[in-house]
């Protein structure tokens, strides 16, 4: 069988940047044989949390030499601008820095508090065994870390499959743990076009837990195909179409700068970035005014350029999408409100540039208010209220985050609750904080990664009963 070939196109040029190979279906399924070996002898050569933790350690120190060249091949493939990818890696790695801490109070034995005399009795915390981890480009170091870490510490080996869109990654990442000491073939990685190329794998009785992080439709295809194991569990995180809402009592120049930095940062192209915007009616013109003063000193072009905010979006055909989606609002009664700005007028004639679109008149009758634009798009809607705003921000398939923006933080955080999304903000957006569950609700997804609930996945639970032989 011929060996597919992907190919990452650029987006800021749609040239032809890089070309892998992928695996016929018999070497994908050696891959899984290959990390249970490697699984085994893994728990053999590091017994211990602390010896694991080492390797982790040592890893994340070369991550953090390599960061700006690391950076700027991000840019390249995904096209995020120069000044921001940065940032990227060294989250990353203050993510990881933060699981690899809490590791040991997380994974240590636990004992329950009734103890009996005559009796011991604890839980012990094991490996799963081999991690399939299918990651996507927008924040790939970002969403690698957030199952890679917390599945070496347990003692699992793990085959990455990246995007096509950011291939290196994974080379990069096995290259930093060979280094740092990490046995052969606790991590693998393959190359394919699309995720269900791999039911060979999930099929196979060598893989025990997925983690997907993409779309709704390639999410719900994953768990089809895993759906007839019930020794393989999966974890999803994909969609969301995330709300915001802005109460009368705020400074309208301050929000705006910070939902404009949540909807805009990365070309929208964010699962909780600011999808939709609700603003109170006594605030709503104010609001509008200063979002247009926001935009208008933004710019558009090219990513390797640090005076660049906003960059080209991944393809062509999110680029389409996404201008069809607007189109499809003016058309039903929305009005284009972005501000002049030179860069929007005229940005570079290559790659896939969309400029940020201010979006007013709309409402749930519109697609740009329903499903997910994943695009530099602020649609804003006027609410009467609280009531009002609560009852759109839950009229959506998805739940991964929102965002209410009020002076009045008592009040803001009695709406949390009546909020359905897994990780609600108050006066912040589009931060996944390491020590916060990170989870979706709905369609954005199941299971969690972050916190110490994030290293739940990774482990399953031995239930250990001990009694005294009788004297």
């Amino acid at each position: 069988m011929v060996a597919e070939i992907i190919t990452t196109i650029s987006p800021t040029t749609n040239k032809p940047i890089l070309t892998r190979h992928g695996l016929p279906p018999e070497e994908i399924l050696r891959l899984g044989t290959t990390a249970q070996k490697a699984y085994k002898s893994y728990n053999q050569s590091h017994p211990t949390l602390e010896s694991r933790q080492k390797v982790v350690t040592k890893a994340l120190g070369i991550l953090s030499e390599r960061q700006d060249a690391l950076a700027a091949e991000l840019t390249e493939q995904m096209g995020r601008p120069i000044s921001y990818t940065v940032k990227e890696i060294t989250t990353a790695l203050k993510r990881a820095e933060y699981m690899n801490r809490i590791a040991p109070e997380v994974l240590g034995r636990d004992t329950p508090g009734d103890p009996e005399k005559g009796f011991n009795r604890y839980i012990h915390k094991e490996p799963v065994g081999v991690v399939l981890v299918i990651f996507a480009w927008n924040y790939p170091y970002l969403i690698l870390v957030n199952s890679l870490i917390p599945a070496l510490l347990a003692g699992n080996a793990v085959i990455l499959k990246p995007s096509p869109q950011t291939p290196t990654i994974v080379e990069h990442i096995l290259d930093i743990f060979t280094t740092a000491g990490l046995p052969g073939h606790v991590i693998q990685y393959l190359h394919c076009g699309s995720p269900t190329d791999l039911r060979p794998l999930i099929l196979s009785p060598d893989v025990n837990h997925i983690c997907f992080t993409g779309s709704v439709a390639a999410g719900i295809a994953i768990q089809q195909i895993a759906a007839s194991r019930v020794s393989c569990s999966v974890g999803l995180e994909l969609g969301g179409k995330d709300p915001a809402y802005v109460r009368p009592d705020v400074d309208p120049a301050w929000v705006a700068e910070e939902i404009v930095d949540g909807a805009i940062f990365n070309s929208g192209q964010s699962c909780c970035a600011i999808e939709r915007v609700y603003v109170h009616e006594n605030i709503y013109e104010d609001f509008v005014a200063e979002v247009k003063k926001v935009l208008s000193n933004y710019r558009l072009g090219d990513p390797m350029d640090k005076s660049t905010h906003v960059g080209p979006v991944v393809s062509v055909r999110a680029k389409e999408a996404i201008l069809k989606q607007v189109s499809d609002a003016l058309a039903a009664g929305a009005k284009d409100e972005t501000p002049q700005n030179k860069t929007f007028a005229s940005p570079p004639t290559e790659g896939n540039f969309v400029a940020p679109v201010l979006l007013t008149g709309v409402s749930h009758a519109m697609s740009v208010m329903k499903d997910e634009t994943f695009g530099p798009v602020i649609p804003v809607q006027k609410v009467s209220g609280d009531e009002e705003a609560v009852r759109l921000m839950n009229d959506s398939q998805f739940g991964l985050t929102a965002s209410i923006w009020t002076k009045d933080v008592k009040r803001g955080e009695e709406l949390t609750r009546q909020v359905e999304a897994g990780t609600v903000f108050v006066n912040r957006a589009d931060f996944p904080s390491p020590d916060l569950a990170w989870t979706g609700w709905k369609d954005s997804g199941k299971g969690v990664t972050l916190s110490r609930f994030g290293f739940d996945q990774f482990v399953k639970l031995k239930s250990v009963h001990l009694k005294d032989y009788p004297k």
